[in-house]
């Protein structure tokens, strides 16, 4: 059968990509965790110390957010029923909408089931329109940074533009968007420009403030303007004094800021907020939002907690802890001779190794002494920067801490790295 070619190929790439250290399909399953302050994984009966979680604040295993779920899932259910426009919304939904609203000091929000069904939807649906009806303009040029996440990479190739029409400016390179904005005067009516906050590989942030910058020179220049999307899932919760991310720590907004539930609110679920003209015209068109359900009932009662407490002073405290954890790991790691890929101050602490082989040793050796670590690995990166990415959670404790480093020193040290 000519399938059976077909087969073939998948069976070959499949094996490509084994034999290139970069498989992602063998995931341990986790059976439950314990009741430690930072509870451990039990895999096959073994507790394993969480050292590759976006949990950052600890939050899925916070008493006040699991009775948040099950109060919400004894009186509604466990699912929405139907897509939010026929009969799948919740009074919650609209709370934890308005509360991100709030939270980000924004108009309003969008909850979708995740955050890259939200930067799928939101990217085409602000460069393309909807439908051959719409009344949007479509003669836009998209800028997009060059390390940006998967999700912001196919929201702009969901929105099939010409090559002229999508560009790359260098990695957190203001002067390399000045440019290419200079560049296409008289040719666009509309720039969109599209960057992650918070770059997940390496912990690097975009300094929004010195984009606003550079947008501002060049407003004026195009009839309709430059349009701010931001994707910060990793620095929301997790990033900046308040947790209110790459927006906080850099001193600039954007026109729509993308965040997760999933990461540092510890739940599920992606948003977007925005002005009230944009969010309603992406209720209307947002494809993602409308076709699809959204997130629990239980799920949005559990993160409406969430952004209730990190807007306190218990959320304050938890952020200061992960603020302690980031330096003294970094303190640790240094101490022992280990190179650092960035200098981070976010939970993501990636540590240089340069080689996948090694990488997958050093992970291997340190799930054989009870610790879970992930590795990143080319194209995710670059070649010869493949690194040990440890994420760290206000849940650790400084014993906890020092246990690992005391560890993966060890690990290091067995596949020949120190």
């Amino acid at each position: 059968m000519s399938k059976e070619k077909f087969y073939e190929s998948l069976k070959n790439e499949v094996k490509r990509i084994d034999e290139s250290k970069t498989s992602k399909r063998f995931e341990n399953l986790i059976e439950d965790f314990t009741d430690d302050p930072s509870p451990r994984a039990i895999i096959n009966g073994q507790k394993y110390a969480i050292f590759n979680s976006n949990d950052y604040l600890g939050f899925r295993h916070h008493p006040a957010l699991k009775k948040a779920e099950h109060d919400a899932t004894e009186r509604l259910g466990t699912g929405p029923g139907a897509v939010r426009f026929i009969s799948g919304s919740f009074k919650i939904h609209r709370q934890l909408e308005k509360k991100l609203a709030e939270f980000h000091g924004r108009d309003d929000a969008i909850v979708f089931s995740s955050a890259f069904a939200t930067n799928l939807a939101v990217i085409f649906s602000l460069v393309r329109g909807q439908s051959k009806d719409s009344l949007i303009n479509s003669n836009t040029l998209v800028i997009s940074d060059e390390l940006n996440h998967r999700s912001i990479i196919d929201g702009v190739r969901l929105a099939n533009l010409g090559k002229d029409e999508k560009l790359i400016f260098k990695h957190r390179d203001t002067d390399s968007l000045s440019q290419q904005l200079e560049a296409n005067i008289g040719k666009f009516d509309r720039v969109v420009v599209i960057s992650d906050g918070v770059f997940s590989m390496l912990g690097a942030y975009q300094d929004l403030k010195k984009v606003r910058e550079v947008m501002d020179r060049y407003d004026s220049k195009y009839p309709e303007g430059i349009f701010l999307i931001v994707d910060d899932c990793h620095g929301i919760a997790a990033f900046g004094k308040t947790g209110r991310g790459c927006e906080e720590v850099s001193g600039a907004k954007a026109d729509a800021l993308v965040g997760t539930l999933g990461k540092g609110f510890g739940v599920d679920g992606g948003y977007v907020v925005s002005d009230q003209v944009v969010i309603d015209y992406l209720r209307e068109s947002a494809a993602t939002y409308i076709y699809s359900n959204s997130i629990t009932p239980g799920c949005a009662a559990a993160a409406l907690k969430a952004v209730e407490i990190l807007d306190s002073d218990e959320g304050r405290k938890m952020l200061a802890n992960l603020e302690r954890n980031i330096s003294l790991l970094k303190t640790e790691l240094k101490k022992k001779g280990f190179t650092l890929a960035a200098d981070s101050s976010h939970p993501i602490q990636p540590v240089l190794i340069g080689d996948p082989g090694t990488t997958k040793k050093i992970i291997d050796e340190m799930y054989s002494r009870g610790y879970l670590l992930s590795s990143i690995n080319y194209p995710v990166v670059p070649k010869g920067r493949d690194e040990i990415r440890v994420q760290l959670s206000a849940a650790h404790t400084e014993q906890d801490i020092i246990d690992f480093v005391n560890a993966f020193t060890a690990g290091a040290k067995a596949v020949g790295v120190l």
